[in-house]
Formats: structure tokens, C-alpha cells, sequence
């Protein structure tokens, strides 16, 4: 059960990967009593629209995740530049391995493995090579996974959706994508609530169980 993971580490290619794939999961999490701790890799400053500050994205992430009940103090943001995570895999191996030996995690979030953005596929990559011992769940992004192995399924309320759709809603700088959207977010935690008969669900791959 999702209950019973205390100390839990998220892992965000991009500030709004972690909510996309995994907000309210996270705020059931939080509601249960765990520790969660939200990492993200890229602020994507050279993608941010032209006449907005360019750290908007840091100033998002932080009330993105406090929505979801995240500590200020459990919000880690590196600065690797956007579509590059690549050419930095060591460091962030390193990276990851340093947060392995600061705290004992017994479940790990971050991108699917059939992800094919670069910056995903990196961190999946990475995460599980520094945390092998640990059950490590891979989250949902339908627009990048071209196959997904629906094997995990996490029962939820609708607080839960509404309380990722309100973390998303701090992305404003991103305008009107398609995937930030409450019809979105509604749509595909329904979906995924009927393939196991419950009114809402997030859905995960099984990258590493760690009994």
C-alpha cells in the first residue's frame, strides 16, 4: 500500500514533471504522514517565454509544491540546462548518489523508462543506478511515452486531483498546454480509476520493487 512509504524521493527532469506524473499521488502521500522530497533537475531557462523573468519557473515550482503540502525545506533545484541532462549524466549520478547517502529512501518516483524526451530518459536512467536497492515506481507522461506498463495503480480521492490540478495551475508561465489543463488532469486520473475500479487513480510502472 502507498501508505506504507515513509521517506519518499520525487524526481523532476523539469520543474511540473513530478506534479504532471505523480502531484497527487504526492499529496496523498503527504496526507498519510510521509516525508517527500521534490528534486528538480532544470528550471529550463532558456525556454522560458520571452518578457518573463527568466527563474519564473523556480518561483512556480516552489508554490507548485507547496500546494501538494511539500516542506520548503524538501524542495532541492539544480540548474543543468534544459535538453542537456545528457551531457551531465555523471554529475547527476553523483547528484543522486549524495541524496541516497543523506537519507534512507524507501521509494523513489521519477520518469518512466519508455520515455523518450532526453531529459526523462536520463533521469530514469540515473535514478536507477543510484537507487537499485530501492523501490523505484516510473510516473506517467502520455505525451512522451510511446508504450507504458500500466502494472501500479494508486487509489485516489478527488482532493488528491484537485489538489495536483492546483499545483499545476501555479505553472502560469506556461500557459495554455493542453496537459496543465483540469480537463486533462480530470480525464486521465478517471481513466485510470476505472481500470481498477476506484472514481480516481494515478498509474505507475514497476521499475524496481524493493520487499
Amino acid at each position: 500500500m502507498i501508505e506504507n512509504f515513509k521517506n519518499v524521493l520525487v524526481l523532476a527532469p523539469h520543474t511540473d514533471d513530478g506534479e504532471l506524473g505523480a502531484g497527487a499521488t504526492i499529496a496523498k502521500l503527504v496526507e498519510v504522514g510521509a516525508k517527500v522530497t521534490y528534486v528538480a533537475f532544470s528550471t529550463a531557462e532558456e525556454s522560458v517565454p520571452e518578457g518573463l523573468p527568466k527563474d519564473i519557473l523556480k518561483t512556480e515550482v516552489k508554490k507548485a509544491t507547496a500546494k501538494l503540502g511539500i516542506s520548503p525545506t524538501n524542495l532541492i533545484i539544480f540548474n543543468y540546462q534544459v535538453r542537456k541532462l545528457n551531457y551531465n549524466r555523471q554529475q547527476i549520478l553523483e547528484d543522486l548518489i549524495d541524496l541516497r547517502k543523506n537519507s534512507s529512501y524507501d521509494l523513489v518516483l521519477t520518469p518512466s523508462m519508455h520515455d523518450i524526451h532526453q531529459d526523462h530518459s536520463t533521469i530514469a536512467q540515473e535514478s536507477l543506478r543510484a537507487f537499485k536497492n530501492t523501490t523505484i515506481l516510473g510516473y506517467e507522461l502520455i505525451w512522451n511515452n510511446l508504450t507504458f506498463d500500466t502494472k501500479c495503480f494508486v487509489k485516489l480521492e478527488e482532493k488528491h486531483i484537485e489538489a495536483k490540478q492546483q499545483a499545476l495551475n501555479q505553472y502560469e508561465s506556461q500557459g495554455r498546454r493542453n496537459y496543465l489543463s483540469k480537463d486533462f488532469t480530470f480525464s486521465l486520473a478517471k481513466t485510470r480509476g476505472v481500470q481498477v475500479g476506484a472514481e480516481y487513480a494515478e498509474c505507475f510502472e514497476v521499475i524496481r520493487m524493493y520487499l
